[in-house]
């Protein structure tokens, strides 16, 4: 039944000119970097009628998907202890090792330089610990020499990035305190982009043919948004395509998310637009940060809750020419039967009590128009 239903609606989307000329060419996918570590402790990833999965990146492509994110840590052995519970321990060896099984699955990659140690994100931008004796002067340098290093060996290993992402989640900067920097404010920009047109100098000389992606996350925030790309401009940094974090959690309403997106089309034609992280809870259970009704202001937090979100951002991202990519944060987090992490997320597209697909993860099929291919219930 399912699959007549995503028959019926892909033929109203054709009919209705919903579908643009370019939706071959859209990215789905997810950034799946903790999927060794899983996959080291035999989880048992299941589709939702049962049937054990023995490949999940194979798995994953028959579902639509056609790229995969992972994120490098400079030296995640420096992380604190408590992070490395949460799933920080992607050093190269381990990303080179992942990217040459997501390769061989037929997915594109993207690959994620946090440059640092462990997370990057709005709350935190840490210099790497072998970083911090580096002045002001040569730490531009300095990133350029790890990123350029970085990529020479994963092209010797024969999984060369067709995407790249020069920092995470950095509406703020890197590298604090010496790259932080205010959207709204201009102290520091000049510096900041510096370190920027660092790292993509190096991706263009190593992998000339990957399309570079400048990651922010304040896309409920219009003019943040705005006056941001509006200085990677003025200062001349290289880049191709603008990455956006979505999380209605913390970005608020889709209306909001659609306004950003319809100024970014405007303002910036020459760039297209990827949802770079998006997730929703399906739970709460076993969580060590979240309260029974947090983030339920716009979608309960229940199995049902996160499909009727992925639901309505796919519908939305498709009414949107800019957005070329789509890519779900952590969609391989499962907690049946091992103790990976030290807590759970309840984000991912696995339930963690019974290792089974969600089905958020069906909804995700439309948007690459590839309802034919989903094979949850078989």
């Amino acid at each position: 039944m399912k699959f007549i239903s995503f028959l019926i609606i892909f033929a109203g989307m054709w009919l209705s000119g919903c579908i643009p000329v370019s939706a071959q060419e859209k990215l789905l996918g997810g950034d799946i970097s903790l999927l060794p570590s899983y996959l080291e402790k035999g989880t048992e990833f299941r589709t939702q009628s049962g049937r054990l999965i023995k490949r999940p990146l194979r798995f994953f492509r028959q579902q639509g998907w056609n790229a995969m994110r992972v994120r490098l840590f400079v030296d995640p052995e420096k992380a604190p202890s408590s992070h490395k519970g949460e799933g920080v321990c992607q050093d190269l060896d381990y990303v080179i090792a992942l990217s040459k099984d997501i390769k061989r699955a037929g997915h594109q990659l993207m690959l994620d330089f946090h440059y640092s140690d462990t997370w990057a994100d709005p709350g935190k931008q840490f210099i790497p610990n072998d970083w911090l004796q580096v002045d002001s002067v040569a730490l531009p340098d300095t990133l350029y020499q790890y990123t350029r290093r970085c990529l020479e060996e994963m092209v010797k290993a024969g999984c060369s990035p067709e995407l790249i992402q020069v920092g995470n989640e950095i509406t703020f900067g890197m590298l604090w305190p010496k790259g932080k920097v205010d959207p709204m404010k201009p102290e520091r920009w000049s510096y900041f982009c510096q370190l920027l047109n660092s790292g993509v100098k190096a991706c263009r000389e190593v992998c000339p043919q990957a399309k570079i992606i400048i990651h922010t996350e304040h896309a409920q925030d219009l003019a943040a948004t705005r006056s941001y790309y509006e200085k990677l401009a003025a200062y001349g940094v290289d880049y191709d395509i603008i990455g956006l974090s979505y999380y209605p959690m913390w970005h608020e309403r889709l209306p909001i998310l659609s306004k950003t997106l319809n100024m970014l089309e405007r303002e910036f034609p020459q760039k297209p637009v990827m949802i770079v992280e998006t997730a929703f809870y399906y739970s709460h259970d076993n969580d060590r940060w979240a309260k029974p009704s947090q983030y339920s202001e716009y979608y309960p937090i229940s199995i049902e809750g996160q499909r009727q979100f992925t639901a309505e951002l796919v519908a939305e991202l498709n009414h949107h020419k800019n957005v070329t990519g789509l890519f779900w944060w952590f969609p391989e987090e499962n907690g049946y039967k091992n103790t990976v992490t030290k807590g759970w997320l309840n984000r991912g597209l696995f339930n963690n009590r019974t290792g089974r697909a969600l089905p958020a993860l069906l909804e995700l099929c439309l948007f690459n128009y590839y309802p034919y291919l989903c094979t949850l219930t078989n």
